[in-house]
């Protein structure tokens, strides 16, 4: 297949290139413009050409991957680039409930109109498959778990708030124009290749790692639905390939609700496996915007994917550790 991935030298966008690399028989073309990921992140997961913003021409098939660097919000871009793509992964986007608080508009022209440009470029260009990567918690808000495809919406912050324009403009477009768009309600993703994520696992390794204290917001009973990266690319891949979803939504996640005191209480053994001991912890005032519960039941992505998360907790942390510190003590 020729796959066009948005943000594709970030976390997320690198475990999916490296799948398919290792897979074989694919093309990919990413395009970037290096707001978290960058050009070494990139390579870290395969070779790769850069090629030209203004004439990139159809994505050529064959084991290749292409990068384009811009921004989704050039929409003449978003047309050039998916050209000849089979399917458009868009994983870029403004992430995380701080920026959206802080710049609410930043965050609509990042997540609506680049979503809204990609949808314009799968319609115009013939593509007939969108995978789009949205969240479940921030998109549902304020709910009693666990979370499912049917619930009604209530974005707390604007993130979840532009999260859900794009899944209702993944709607219309498969309504209207028949692109077989397929809304994947992600977890909180975590494991190797995530040196650039502000997520609460990243965060407290490289803290770790670095001798820094770990802040825990507010009282540590937040809790979270943690899923593996590995298991997340799995459910992407069937998302572009498995039939009648389109215009489906799916909560991809463990449907295991943890609480931020106990991920700190497990990932403690994982530092201490890996040399790292001694690890202060520290509760600080809690941030405005955020979910207090939130794990997601993921019962219609076994029922209409075929998938589940395979990978527990425990060793997730302990692959995600040994990531970091290999990482670290090779200058990395």
């Amino acid at each position: 297949m020729n796959w066009l991935v948005t943000g594709g030298c970030g976390f997320i966008g690198t475990a999916l290139i490296r799948s398919l690399m290792e897979e074989g028989g694919h093309a990919v073309r990413v395009v970037d413009n290096f707001a978290v990921g960058t050009r070494e992140d990139l390579a870290a997961a395969s070779d790769f050409v850069e090629i030209s913003t203004e004439e990139p021409g159809p994505i050529s098939s064959g084991e290749r991957v292409e990068l384009v660097a811009g921004d989704i919000t050039d929409e003449d871009l978003a047309l050039r680039a998916a050209e000849g793509a089979d399917v458009i992964v868009h994983f870029a986007a403004n992430t995380g409930v701080m920026p959206s608080v802080e710049d609410p508009r930043a965050d609509c022209m990042s997540n609506v109109l680049g979503t809204l440009n990609y949808l314009e470029a799968a319609r115009q260009g013939g593509v007939g498959r969108f995978v789009f990567a949205s969240s479940g918690g921030t998109v549902i808000g304020e709910a009693e778990p666990p979370i499912h495809e049917e619930m009604v919406a209530h974005p707390v912050a604007p993130y979840g708030a532009s999260k859900l324009a794009g899944e209702g403009y993944c709607s219309a477009y498969f309504q209207t124009f028949g692109i077989e768009t397929v809304v994947l309600r992600f977890g909180n993703v975590y494991g190797p290749l995530s040196g650039h994520k502000n997520s609460v696992v990243a965060r407290f390794i490289k803290r770790a790692t670095s001798g820094e204290i770990l802040e825990i917001y507010g009282d540590g009973t937040q809790t979270r639905d943690f899923i593996y990266v590995d298991d997340l690319i799995r459910a992407v891949r069937l998302s572009a390939t498995a039939r009648g979803v389109g215009g489906e939504v799916f909560q991809i996640a463990t449907s295991a609700e943890t609480t931020v005191q106990e991920l700190t209480d497990r990932l403690l053994p994982a530092l201490a496996a890996a040399g790292i001991d001694d690890v202060e912890v520290r509760k600080t005032a809690a941030r405005r915007g955020e979910v207090r519960r939130n794990y997601a039941d993921t019962s219609k992505a076994h029922r209409m994917l075929g998938w589940k998360a395979e990978v527990g907790l425990d060793e997730g942390l302990r692959r995600t550790v040994d990531w970091f510190v290999d990482k670290g003590s090779s200058g990395g």
